[in-house]
């Protein structure tokens, strides 16, 4: 594995949260359990009606998004387009979705030790049976410092790094963890390029798994 040289010794990628739809819900730290991964992943129920605060969804854009997803399935992740690197985050927009905060060894793309507990919660999360079966998105994104080809082949790095970890170890099916990077084109603190946060990996549950009531 090719290292790159960046400018500190630990770089952080965080993965925060929100619930898709709703008002979000943060998780700060290294702390973060199974239990709050699996909330912050599962959607809320839909329902036919037009009860107040309930989303609805339209048919045909789920159908859209279903055909979508199930093409990017098992796709490397240098092999995306930019115009699907974009309609993923479009989609992504609108699900569960959570942010850990992770830190890699210097001049590697290797999960250093003291983050390990956080990426073991998120494999025993999305092992458990609320989770498994649904396909996530692993959005590495990186922050403002570095030229652009630099940071999105970082960002693609360590989005693989989390997946292959899945994989290895939770035996997670590799086609249900869909890797992409967006480099430092999506600032989570743009008046601040360089600020921690931005350095993130964003996991995003795609796959809905509610049937309407």
């Amino acid at each position: 594995m090719t290292s790159f040289v960046r400018f500190s010794g630990l770089k952080a990628i965080t993965i925060c949260a929100a619930l898709s739809m709703t008002a979000g819900l943060a998780f700060a730290g290294d702390n973060v359990s199974s239990d709050q991964i699996i909330h912050a992943l599962q959607p809320k129920p839909l329902t036919r009606g037009l009860s107040v605060g309930v989303p609805q969804v339209d048919p045909a854009v789920k159908a859209k998004e279903v055909n979508f997803v199930q093409s990017i399935r098992n796709r490397k992740t240098r092999s995306l387009s930019m115009g699907e690197r974009e309609e993923i985050a479009e989609i992504a927009a609108t699900k569960p979705k959570i942010d850990l905060e992770i830190h890699f060894d210097f001049n590697s793309a290797d999960i250093s030790k003291e983050s390990m507990p956080s990426v073991q919660a998120l494999g025993d999360a999305l092992s458990d049976p609320q989770l498994r079966g649904s396909t996530f998105v692993v959005a590495g994104h990186t922050d403002g410092v570095g030229g652009d080809q630099f940071n999105q082949e970082l960002s693609e790095r360590r989005a693989d790094t989390i997946k292959h970890y899945l994989v290895d170890h939770y035996h997670i099916a590799g086609g249900d963890l869909v890797t992409v990077g967006y480099g430092k084109t999506k600032l989570k603190n743009p008046a601040d390029p360089t600020d921690g946060i931005n350095r993130r990996v964003q996991v995003v549950n795609m796959d809905t798994k509610t049937a309407a009531k």
